[in-house]
């Protein structure tokens, strides 16, 4: 079930991530795409949620009020202004892939004359972290609201989310350098291993809401991929550690 609602108070981008994560986390609202230009957020829910929960959920600078249904539209799409519908998942999630073929081509070049596997594995970890942390670090301001949405720490503890670009810098630098290696490895199971919970949560519950791997300035959909970029690291780490 689909419904439109108008939303008043909306001004800039942080607000549109601010009422998608304040509903995102009602009780059988299952996606939330907000229109910032027409000043709209249209609700998919599993089962209805009245109007007085929906506006309560919201910050009190934010109003609420039903416009309209939406029937026969797909129930696990995005469909603001933001993403293309008419592309397929594939095209969509294409310059994701894009980056992990550069990323390992890349790590294979600097060894393919005295191979090691070790070195590979920490050089496609260090520059895995230093690529994605650029993307993220292109929006600042935008990435910690993305971000909120999905991983269970960030959502709890906000300054985290704010910081997770440099610390993603920050481990990429220390995988390149051979740096505390063991410690690296320990913070990226830990890292990345909370993040992928709330990938897999996300996934389960099949809310469509966009990935923040990359940042804002890529606008991704959360899907299956999302969780094996972050199971390729976890694997390496483990492997790497043991």
């Amino acid at each position: 079930m689909k419904h439109i609602y108008n939303i008043d108070g909306m001004s800039c981008g942080s607000c549109k991530a601010n009422v998608e994560n304040s509903l995102i986390d009602i009780e059988n609202i299952t996606n939330v795409n907000v229109n910032l230009k027409n000043k709209e957020v249209e609700i998919t829910m599993s089962k209805h949620v009245n109007i007085l929960e929906l506006q309560n959920a919201l910050p009190e600078k934010y109003t609420i009020s039903e416009k309209k249904s939406v029937k026969n539209k797909p129930t696990n799409t995005f469909v603001d202004d933001e993403i293309d519908l008419g592309k397929s998942k594939i095209e969509q999630l294409k310059p994701l892939f894009l980056i992990l073929l550069y990323i390992s081509v890349s790590s294979i070049l600097i060894h393919y004359k005295n191979w090691s596997w070790s070195g590979f594995m920490f050089d496609f970890m260090g520059l895995f972290y230093i690529v994605f942390s650029f993307f993220k670090m292109l929006d600042l301001k935008g990435f910690p609201d993305s971000f909120r949405m999905y991983d269970p720490l960030a959502k709890r503890v906000p300054i985290y989310a704010k910081l997770y670009p440099f610390i993603e810098t920050f481990l990429g630098l220390m995988f390149l350098l051979r740096f505390e290696i063991k410690v690296a490895l320990i913070l990226t199971l830990l890292i990345l291993g909370i993040t992928t919970i709330g990938v897999t949560k996300t996934l389960l519950d099949k809310k469509s809401i966009r990935c923040a791997c990359l940042g804002t300035a890529l606008k991704l959909p959360m899907t299956e991929a999302t969780f094996i970029e972050n199971a390729i690291m976890i694997i390496m780490a483990i492997i790497m550690l043991f």
